[in-house]
């Protein structure tokens, strides 16, 4: 008898054990896939993970389909290191196995369906289910067929999809790609042979009889007197009212130089990088401490204040780790980061550099996959998002997490719900790899870990090239109202600055935590609000689709035009996000060009370059944005940074929105003044006094960190304590009510620690399910793994309550 123990892409906990030949016995190795059977008529691509001879006693072992590799595609360490994230955070070992692998290596029988593209639709024509599925389709680009049942809420779907696709409305599989190539833009320089005076004066003797020619240079002159920035063909052409026959014609006579400029434009000075990364005084010692504190502690955190050339360090650290033959990976927290740096690390280490995040598509991220697995030149160092920590590493030795306060290293939905940076502390220390974290306002943990000697701590308080710290402004709103100051949303100073930077050709970043045009749209009679039909929030207005939308599940209407309580048309709109800022921007500086940054401009794979690029071009002066500006994109033409309302950061129902409002605002100020000149910052707030606000103005992250673990012993939060929370969701209010009070009950007779609920979260309602939520505090001194293990025992005996089986509970471990 032989067997194959085998994790399935699905949400369960258990392995399964399947039968297999003895021919296959010997063949099969841990790590590869095998296509097995699972329930009456599913197929689906297991992992296996042991080979053994034991029968199982419960339930007859079914044969395997077929072996689908030749060589193992996991790594003995991953599969470890899966298990270890599916104990800590508390998840099914498949879940973490599907959320691990691209999922073009997870063949199944649940087909993808896409809408067909540039397709009118007759909605009239479309039954109410129908109508459903296709209006999800609008939403999103595709959806599994698990996602139509959730949607119809009934089992039986296929009709209503094979409907859709007869009507030729649907299509199934089928990748969308986009074509997207950089903007090349063409620039011109003077010869070099004419940079002195003498040079000069031959250049003027050359032209003497070529009018048009020298009319040219002359404009060239005067453009690059005014203007600091370098010079398009295209504005050269425009200022001397000539033709390009010219231009091409000078650059035939070495008067002039064409070159392209696509990424940084660090290069444009025309020397090679190779003597370009001389570490300043500051940085050289940074990486001097960086190292000692690696033959002593296995993590180091490096705190530098933004732009003091962090990455520089990291550069010339991966440049040492290359050299031992090692693999290194470079952790960011957004897309839209991978994006910016890849250029820069490209031109240091050419081919070796792998990117890895979700919006590759399948192919590309299979590719990479074996790439790594395979240990290639081409994939020596990985950078990505979260999930590029789930990579076959053969021999890592070094990863970088960068920007590690970010809360989006944790993921929220699916599972396997695990952090990325404590994940990548583990996964070195199975690879006996070092970890470096880097960040300008690192998390009250990760500081606090690093200030009880756990972590090695280097700082660097000066920013790079000696330019000085940006000067911080504070707004009082109230006062400015008081004094009818405001127009719009801004108030008189900012628009002055704003004035004052765009004279000066230098470009303004504007700050605003809000997609939409604004939150709320209120009936001035009766003061009712449109409300979201399956979730307890308000929708929110787009103007440029003229639409209210629901942030949480993507219900959309169209703009009342009267209120639906009273049928009054005194509508007013209350609050106010990007879209809202980029038409006032539109009106106040007519002549100024414009870009927004936020969710719903940055769909597609290539959403973010398409606006980075741009904004590196110099073609946007004004860009507004949520919070994906605060990660570490570096401008340098970028003097001015407005944050519009700091204050529904500060309030918000969460532990963690002091420290969080401070990195925010730290963060996007650090975008200004990065090159010569000193940067300026405005914060807008009705409340100037707060500590936090004060503590950005000054720069007091030590401020800020003492005051806020002073607060977190005093009522039991991390880094003292540490917090699990239970999710409860069920369509019937007085079940999920009755459910969680006995969950609540269960667990505060067994645990010997604050037990916390059962409460309704701010949002009790999202998609028609009712939610409750109940929080664990785990000191300490208590061992966590045994605290674990009470809770999946009490959890299993909840489900095995027939009453209560229809309650979801999702866990999430460390969830801030």
């Amino acid at each position: 008898m032989h067997f194959v123990e085998v994790i399935l892409p699905l949400s369960l906990a258990k392995t399964f054990t399947y039968s297999v030949s003895e021919a296959e016995f010997h063949y099969i190795k841990k790590g590869m896939r095998v296509a097995v059977p699972f329930g009456k008529s599913k197929i689906y691509t297991a992992l296996v993970i042991e080979i053994h001879q034991n029968e199982p006693t419960l339930y007859e072992a079914k044969e395997i389909h077929q072996i689908l590799d030749e060589k193992p595609i996991v790594t003995e360490i991953q599969i470890t290191h899966w298990q270890w994230i599916a104990s800590y955070y508390m998840c099914a070992i498949g879940d973490v196995y599907r959320g691990a692998m691209p999922s073009g290596l997870l063949l199944e029988s649940e087909t993808i369906i896409s809408q067909k593209q540039d397709l009118f639709v007759d909605e009239s024509l479309l039954s109410d289910d129908e109508f459903l599925v296709y209006q999800a389709l609008q939403q999103q680009n595709s959806l599994k067929v698990q996602d139509v049942i959730a949607i119809l809420n009934k089992k039986n779907i296929f009709p209503v999809i094979q409907k859709l696709i007869d009507k030729n409305i649907l299509v199934l599989q089928e990748e969308i790609s986009e074509s997207y190539k950089p903007k090349l833009v063409r620039y011109v320089r003077l010869h070099s042979k004419y940079d002195s005076n003498a040079g000069l004066g031959e250049l003027l003797e050359t032209l003497k009889s070529a009018n048009k020619q020298k009319e040219i240079v002359l404009r060239y002159f005067q453009l690059s007197a005014t203007e600091k920035k370098p010079i398009t063909v295209k504005i050269l052409v425009e200022a001397a009212n000539s033709s390009s026959a010219i231009i091409k014609a000078l650059i035939e006579k070495e008067i002039f130089e064409d070159y392209f400029l696509q990424e940084d434009r660090v290069n444009f000075n025309g020397k090679i990088r190779e003597d370009q990364l001389q570490l300043s005084q500051a940085q050289q010692t940074a990486f001097e401490e960086i190292k000692d504190s690696f033959t002593q502690k296995e993590v180091c955190l490096l705190h530098g204040v933004t732009s003091s050339g962090k990455t520089e360090i990291y550069i010339k650290l991966i440049e040492e780790y290359l050299e031992t033959g090692k693999q290194v990976l470079y952790l960011l927290p957004e897309i839209a980061l991978t994006t910016q740096l890849v250029g820069r690390l490209r031109t240091y280490f050419g081919n070796k550099v792998a990117v890895f995040h979700s919006k590759y598509n399948n192919n590309e991220r299979i590719e990479v996959w074996n790439q790594v697995l395979a240990n290639y030149q081409k994939a020596q160092v990985v950078i990505g998002a979260r999930s590029a920590l789930f990579l076959p590493f053969h021999n890592l030795g070094f990863i970088i997490v960068d920007e590690e306060h970010e809360q989006t290293f944790k993921q929220v939905d699916p599972a396997p719900r695990y952090h990325a940076r404590d994940a990548a502390v583990v996964l070195a220390h199975s690879h006996k790899a070092k970890v470096l974290l880097g960040s300008a306002t690192p998390s009250i943990e990760t500081y606090f870990n690093a200030k009880s000697e756990k972590y090695g701590l280097v700082e660097i308080s000066k920013r790079f090239g000696n330019v000085m710290m940006p000067n911080i402004e504070l707004v009082d709103l109230k006062d400015k109202y008081f004094r009818k100051k405001m127009t719009g949303h801004f108030s008189d100073v900012l628009i002055e600055e704003i004035n004052t930077a765009l004279s000066l050709g230098e470009q303004v970043i504007l700050f605003q935590n809000r997609r939409g045009y604004s939150p709320i749209i209120e009936c001035i009679t009766c003061g009712n609000v449109p409300q979201c039909q399956q979730c307890d929030v308000s929708l929110t207005y787009h103007k440029h689709k003229n639409q209210l939308r629901c942030h949480y599940c993507g219900y959309t209407m169209a703009k009342p035009t009267h209120c639906h309580s009273c049928s009054s048309v005194d509508l007013t709109t209350r609050g106010f996000g990007t879209e809202q800022i980029e038409q006032e921007l539109i009106s106040i500086f007519p002549n100024s060009k414009m870009g927004r940054m936020d969710q719903d401009t940055t769909r597609g794979k290539f959403g973010f370059e398409k606006i980075i690029d741009s904004f590196k071009n110099r073609e946007i002066d004004i860009l507004v944005g949520t919070q994906m500006l605060a990660k570490g994109l570096d401008f340098d033409n970028v003097s001015l940074v407005g944050i519009m309302n700091a204050d529904n950061m500060l309030y918000h129902p969460d532990f963690r929105a002091f420290e969080r409002s401070f990195q925010m605002m730290t963060q996007v100020a650090g975008r200004a003044g990065r090159s010569e000149k000193q940067g300026k910052v405005i914060i807008q707030t009705y409340n100037p006094n707060h500590n936090t606000i004060q503590q950005v103005t000054n720069n007091d992250y030590r401020g800020m960190y003492q005051e806020q673990l002073y607060d977190r012993q005093i009522y039991k939060y991390p880094p003292y304590f540490r917090i699990i929370k239970l999710t409860l969701k069920q369509r019937d209010f007085d079940k999920l009510k009755e459910g969680a009070m006995w969950l609540y009950q269960v667990m505060s007779q067994n645990l010997t620690m604050p037990v916390l609920g059962p409460e309704e979260p701010a949002i009790n309602r999202i998609r028609n399910e009712y939610i409750r939520t109940i929080i664990i505090k785990i000191p300490q001194n208590v061992s966590v793994v045994n605290t674990k293990k009470t809770i999946q025992k009490i959890l299993n005996s909840f489900e095995a309550v027939a009453q209560y089986r229809a309650i979801k509970v999702t866990l999430n471990v460390d969830f801030y």
